[in-house]
């Protein structure tokens, strides 16, 4: 029974048009919102995902260890006769570290820091995009059919060397969630 929902819930993925919610529950976090739309600035996109760090996460940044979550978008162009065409990629990055002399919390992102002085201020700034330009104006006819994929994870490939090989198999840094959305047509 276990294959069969496996089964049915990747055909579900693999629909262009289809929003499928990554398994809820295995690692925390869960997408409540994901919508793109198409205007004269291009494609934007925007996200809400909701999470918390694991106690095991929230120690290693206590103790000096810095984090990078991502947030990756590629448009794709649906085509019949071959394999869908990537029309853009867009990758967001935050490195989030804790500071124990100043007791501040730093984000960095694009080369920019930004201290906050409670850890819930900086997840919150984490779990929202909007707005997110993630590709130019899209080409051709406006009935052709264009799709994101999105992703939003903690890179656990940042971390340092020896915590990788000792991370293998533990879900309290499994931070990933994946959906598809259409973009529609301009209003």
């Amino acid at each position: 029974m276990q294959r069969s929902t496996a089964a049915a819930l990747a055909a579900i993925l693999a629909q262009p048009g289809r929003q499928a919610l990554a398994a809820p529950g295995r690692s925390g976090i869960e997408l409540a919102r994901l919508s793109a739309q198409r205007s004269d600035e291009g494609v934007l996109l925007s996200y809400e995902v909701r999470f918390d760090l694991s106690r095991d996460i929230e120690q290693a940044l206590y103790k000096g260890l810095s984090v990078v979550f991502v947030a990756e978008a590629e448009v794709h162009k649906s085509r019949w006769y071959w394999t869908d065409q990537v029309v853009a990629t867009a990758t967001r990055r935050w490195r989030l570290a804790y500071q124990p002399l100043t007791r501040q919390w730093r984000l960095s992102f694009d080369g920019l820091s930004r201290h906050y002085s409670r850890l819930s201020e900086v997840l919150e700034v984490l779990r929202h995009g909007i707005q997110w330009r993630i590709a130019d104006a899209l080409p051709g006819n406006d009935s052709e059919d264009y799709y994101v994929d999105f992703v939003f994870k903690l890179d656990t490939s940042e971390l340092p060397r020896p915590m990788q090989f000792g991370l293998g198999g533990q879900s309290d840094w499994d931070l990933i969630v994946q959906r598809r959305t259409s973009v529609p047509l301009p209003r």
